[in-house]
């Protein structure tokens, strides 16, 4: 799939506490978990599914460290550097795993089938065998 992140998906959307419970039940009991909650829940949030070679990797490289300080000093240019305001509120998330990936995607998702898409898309994403357009209207690529 070369260097280009493909956008697959995307809403902006606004997540309730209720739902961002539900969403952050591994972090209950922890000290930050109910200013993740409120933070999560205090506005828009931008999700989306994002396709590339070693594409967990890669975004996260791109947001930089959780530690906000850490990324202001030493990852300036990344995500987190420019927009974290503190380690709660870092500004952007991202799947640690395959596993995580597939269960975020899902929730935020429903109706994202993945393994249609693995089975009868990604192929042509990766060779680039027909022509790949982006809809700037809804922000995702589309073959």
């Amino acid at each position: 799939m070369k260097a280009i992140i493909y956008i697959l998906l995307f809403y902006i959307r606004h997540i309730y506490v209720y739902t961002v419970l539900s969403l952050c039940v591994m972090y209950l009991g922890r000290f930050f978990h109910k200013r993740l909650v409120m933070f999560m829940s205090s506005g828009p949030i931008w999700t989306h599914v994002l396709a590339r070679d070693n594409a967990i990797q890669h975004w996260r490289q791109m947001m930089g460290p959780t530690k906000t300080y850490q990324a202001q000093y030493s990852f300036p240019d990344s995500i987190r550097g420019q927009f974290g305001l503190t380690d709660t509120r870092n500004s952007t998330h991202g799947s640690d795993s395959e596993k995580a990936a597939t269960q975020e995607i899902h929730f935020f998702f429903p109706e994202f089938d993945m393994n249609k898409w693995l089975t009868e898309e990604e192929n042509t994403y990766r060779t680039r065998t027909s022509v790949l357009k982006f809809c700037e209207e809804r922000h995702v690529h589309f073959i």
